[in-house]
């Protein structure tokens, strides 16, 4: 957050005008005379159309206007830079607090150049500007800004636009104010949530970074989906195309559908694992890789190899412990190691690893089977993940999460972030 005890100013951009006087009697008739006062005015710089807000997020740069009428010129350049107030060091980053901001100026309409916010030794002068062909006493700076996810923590800031004449002196100086406020995180920090219709059209929602309308509208994957039986996250997802699938089809062979980091067409096509995986009645993502419930009730850890080729993607699998037969839902993280469990009974249940099995599961609440479908994602509305739930009438509903001795357990408190949602056979 913006330190409210910054005192300190440091030079961070400087941007750079020529105010070069004509040498013909006709110019130097029409030029102000030159004076080797060294007067230091104010009021000279207003900034047009106020306080600048600048999105943190994917919007893009916003851009601010700053006229100079000089009130002080002795020929030559006229230099000007942007005095920004000294920002702490943010707890346990080496970075300051400037380095999610990117920004770049211009002068009189010219090409824009770097001038930086994130070091205060860097000093960028930017194109002359051609007074010759008709003096004008006022300058126009142009200072676009981009703002990263998070830097909204810089919150309101009033810099100081100083110019100076070519001997080093101040001759203007005035404020200048931004606004930085939460904008649309970048893709990679929002999760999407996919959904397969009755029609085997795969389709996505992205998340939209803001908890009072976390979905943005879906786009289609493609088809042929209802091939499978399974569909199983196995590594985290965003909307910037990452996260793998794994996919069980009618047959029992495993497919890798692997991230391909294009947010048009999120996976490469499918590559083999292997056959028989059949003789499991449910399939989920599981921290790096996947849990699988048997016929009798066991259920067993798949884990990631890091190998290429898919054949030997997964390890050999370790019994996790017997009993699951008891549950008519599992659900587990893509990212994580704590799964939820539904009973007959519509309790529901978190379980927390300590390799090779779970310690004693702890019990959640109960009603939870108002719901057909239960799949976490990565954040949507809250701080952490959130399980997904859809109920009988297609609405689905978000729970907020919290870790708690070490299980990541759904808040009772439940958002509704959807309808129309029984036109899907899966969701995950």
């Amino acid at each position: 957050m913006r330190s409210s005890t910054r005192t300190a100013l440091v030079v961070t951009a400087a941007l750079t005008a020529a105010a070069t006087v004509g040498t013909t009697a006709a110019t130097a008739a029409t030029a102000p005379p030159a004076s080797t006062a060294s007067t230091t005015a104010t009021g000279t710089v207003v900034q047009e159309g106020g306080p600048l807000v600048v999105p943190s997020g994917e919007e893009g740069p916003a851009t601010a206007r700053v006229k100079v009428a000089l009130s002080h010129y002795t020929g030559g350049k006229m230099k000007a830079r942007l005095l920004l107030p000294t920002q702490p060091h943010e707890a346990g980053n080496e970075l300051p607090s400037y380095a999610g901001v990117e920004s770049t100026c211009a002068v009189n309409g010219g090409a824009f150049q770097p001038c930086s916010w994130d070091s205060p030794q860097n000093v960028a002068a930017l194109p002359e500007a051609d007074t010759e062909a008709g003096w004008s006493t006022t300058l126009t700076y142009d200072i676009r800004v981009d703002a990263g996810s998070y830097a909204e923590r810089l919150g309101n800031l009033t810099a100081t636009l100083e110019v100076t004449d070519e001997a080093g002196k101040v001759t203007d100086r005035g404020p200048v104010t931004f606004q930085f406020v939460k904008g649309t995180p970048e893709a990679w920090l929002r999760t999407t949530v996919l959904a397969r219709d009755k029609a085997g059209v795969l389709w996505q929602y992205e998340s939209s970074g803001h908890a009072d309308k976390p979905l943005k509208a879906r786009t289609r994957i493609g088809g042929g989906w209802n091939a499978y039986t399974a569909i199983v996250p196995v590594t985290a997802r965003s909307a910037a195309g990452e996260g793998d699938l794994m996919a069980r089809d009618k047959d029992g062979v495993l497919w890798w559908y692997e991230a391909s980091r294009n947010t048009a067409a999120p996976f490469k096509p499918r590559q083999r694992v292997g056959g028989g995986w059949n003789q499991y009645t449910a399939l989920t993502g599981y921290g790096t890789g996947l849990l699988a419930r048997d016929k009798a009730g066991t259920l067993w850890r798949y884990s990631f190899t890091g190998a290429d080729d898919p054949a030997y993607a997964l390890e050999s699998r370790r019994n996790m412990g017997g009993g699951w037969n008891i549950y008519t839902a599992i659900a587990g993280e893509a990212q994580g190691y704590s799964p939820v469990a539904r009973d007959r009974d519509g309790v529901l249940w978190a379980y927390s690893t300590r390799f090779p099995g779970f310690y004693p599961r702890t019990r959640v609440g109960g009603g939870w089977n108002a719901y057909n479908s239960l799949a976490w994602t990565g954040r949507l509305t809250g701080t952490g993940a959130n399980l997904i739930a859809r109920d009988a009438s297609g609405k689905l509903w978000a729970y907020d999460s919290v870790y708690r001795d070490s299980r990541l357990v759904p808040v009772s408190t439940r958002q509704q972030i959807g309808t129309g949602w029984d036109i899907y056979n899966a969701i995950f």
